[in-house]
């Protein structure tokens, strides 16, 4: 039985060139990438994976490090769901390049879903959440042509909580099929080995949405244990080739 309170035995250094060796340690272990809407439709129909790996994508700052995510997708012949913001000041995903890097996804086989800032919008424009919430999926809809069902509420550094917009609202209610930490139809977050590189240079784990403090391994570590449902999240800023401040952060 392995000892889950051990950190990896050295530290993860967070490049694509790494990245990708540890996403091939998972696929090895026998895991099954899916996207967020898959992982909801595979538990409503009894057709879940024995190893199941929800692999998913927070694009906060640059959509040009996510094209680089798609290529070791594409090289492992793995699945994502890439949640994209629509209001960053970092990236336009309705510029040229990146409406092609958004194509991209779609056209090979990704789950595109939004990133919402749902609150701040709310609060700077002084407008009513549920408006915004509405009016940007219809933007999204409408720019890339497909059915945007899923949602994840983005932190940013303006102290409100985009999170707190579901305590009153149901994902249903938008025509959304999950919100990516609701304890409804999807829920994985409580029923997963969940793992992220949101700490930047390290990784943390939550085991059935308890915090895991003392472990600090990657997914590839975790999937050589052999979890039911490995719940992960990356974001395209966290990796680089060479050095983190190399110049294509946009």
């Amino acid at each position: 039985m392995p000892d889950l309170g051990q950190r990896a035995s050295a530290p993860f250094v967070f490049n694509f060139k790494n990245l990708q060796r540890d996403l091939t340690r998972v696929v090895g272990a026998g895991y099954a990438s899916m996207t967020c809407a898959d992982y909801v439709r595979s538990k409503a129909s009894g057709r879940l994976a024995m190893r199941s790996w929800i692999n998913r994508v927070d694009v906060d700052f640059s959509l040009t490090k996510a094209a680089a995510l798609l290529d070791i997708f594409s090289n492992l012949g793995i699945k994502a769901t890439f949640f994209v913001r629509l209001h960053a000041p970092e990236y336009n995903p309705f510029s040229f390049e990146n409406y092609i890097i958004i194509s991209r996804m779609i056209c090979e086989g990704h789950e595109l879903g939004y990133h919402s800032e749902i609150v701040d919008q709310g609060t700077i424009w002084n407008e009513d959440a549920a408006d915004c919430l509405r009016r940007d999926l219809h933007v999204m809809r409408m720019m890339f042509g497909v059915p945007i069902v899923g949602i994840a509420s983005h932190s940013g550094n303006t102290g409100h909580n985009n999170l707190h917009f579901w305590d009153t609202n149901k994902p249903e209610d938008f025509d959304l099929l999950y919100e990516a930490y609701d304890r409804r139809a999807f829920n994985a977050f409580h029923e997963s080995v969940y793992v992220s590189d949101s700490e930047w240079t390290r990784w943390k784990c939550y085991r059935n949405g308890t915090r895991v403090e003392s472990d600090g391994r990657s997914i590839g570590d975790h999937a050589s244990d052999g979890p039911s449902v490995i719940y992960s999240l990356i974001h395209s800023d966290t990796y680089f080739n060479r050095h983190f401040y190399e110049d294509d952060r946009r």
